[in-house]
């Protein structure tokens, strides 16, 4: 069976012969990998047999990069999103934002009345071979896309967005609706264009480790219904969709599925998101993607880390509608002999009987 096989029988809630396998490992986890046995031309993805591929369309705002400052710790740049962000070279780590061309409603709708979206705003030729390349993988292979209130924060910044959700949410549903009207169109045109995707992943970071940043009614007000025409296009292609979104986003999770979205990913338990319980609670609903504490794959003594995925995946993996994932990302405290010990662990709890 091949990987896109397994993924698309998860996300219709049927077993395939073991659960799918995916994960996201820092760059500085790879480096220290690749120090500690990985071979040296191969990715953690060839290594371990990961499973999703996929491809997006330029979404930015379109603006001129411009370098301002650079040095041998960090790069400061405008973005093509119109954001000054510091980067660290020698860390993953998430950028520093520290200024924003967008700051009113003024600028949004000044921008707004020049955007265009156009065919150039694919990459049709490396695209397309990324495609054939999955396909002969064996890979699942959806259309990639930042969408929502994680798109926006990154166009005019966290801390604004939050207030403006609050006093002027009609800037804000205009600008989450914008940024599905360009998913919805790019989307068509490489379907159109000879792409053939398997589902959708969509990634709209709406949660911190204390709970949802904003309160469920206004995510119905303000993001659900752009959320909402996202998944009803994919849907009318037969396609799936499956929300990345940090934090603890357990209470938004009733609204996740009225949107339409078929799988969530990634289950931070650090941040207090239950796999279990979330199974238990909505698993005839709602696929789950994750919830595997990256934090127990350091633990020195192996059982920590085998009791966590014996117990979890299997339970998750019964009827299907689990994907194998970290909680979030794979950081650099875990080593390649420990992250070795963790897929075979993945393979032996999550097969299913023949």
């Amino acid at each position: 069976m091949t990987g896109r096989e397994r993924v698309l029988m998860a996300l219709h809630h049927q077993e395939p012969d073991r659960v799918p396998i995916h994960d996201s490992p820092w760059a500085t986890t790879i480096a220290r990998w690749h120090r500690e046995g990985l071979p040296k031309d191969t990715t953690p993805a060839e290594y371990f047999g990961y499973e999703f591929s996929g491809i997006g369309a330029d979404l930015s705002l379109g603006m001129e990069p411009e370098i301002v400052e650079e040095t041998d710790e960090y790069v400061i740049e405008w973005n093509s999103n119109g954001a000054l962000r510091r980067n660290f070279r020698h860390s993953t780590s998430t950028p520093e934002c520290i200024d924003f061309r967008i700051k009113t409603p003024a600028d949004w709708y000044a921008w707004k009345q020049e955007l265009e979206i156009g065919r150039d705003r694919i990459n049709w030729e490396g695209g397309l071979r990324a495609m054939r390349r999955a396909r002969q993988r064996g890979l699942w292979f959806p259309y990639r896309a930042a969408t929502g209130y994680d798109k926006t924060q990154g166009i005019v910044g966290s801390e604004r967005l939050l207030m403006a959700m609050a006093q002027e949410p009609d800037w804000c549903a205009d600008m989450f609706m914008t940024a599905a009207d360009m998913i919805v169109e790019t989307a068509q045109m490489m379907i159109e264009g000879g792409f053939e995707f398997d589902g959708a992943f969509l990634c709209d970071d709406m949660g911190y480790r204390n709970g949802p940043l904003f309160s469920p009614q206004m995510y119905r007000d303000l993001c659900q219904p752009a959320h909402a025409k996202t998944c009803d296009f994919f849907h009318r292609h037969g396609l799936k969709v499956v929300l990345h979104s940090c934090g603890d986003v357990t209470a938004l999770v009733p609204d996740l599925i009225d949107a339409g979205f078929d799988c969530l990913q990634p289950l931070e338990v650090k941040a207090g998101m239950d796999l279990l319980a979330l199974k238990e609670r909505y698993g005839q609903q709602l696929a789950f993607m994750g919830g595997i504490d990256v934090r127990k794959m350091a633990e020195g003594d192996p059982r920590i880390i085998e009791e966590e995925i014996a117990t979890k995946i299997g339970i998750a993996r019964r009827g299907g509608g689990y994907i194998y994932h970290s909680d979030h990302s794979v950081p650099d405290n875990v080593s390649f002999e420990q992250y070795r010990y963790v897929m075979e662990l993945v393979h032996k709890h999550g097969q299913y009987e023949a």
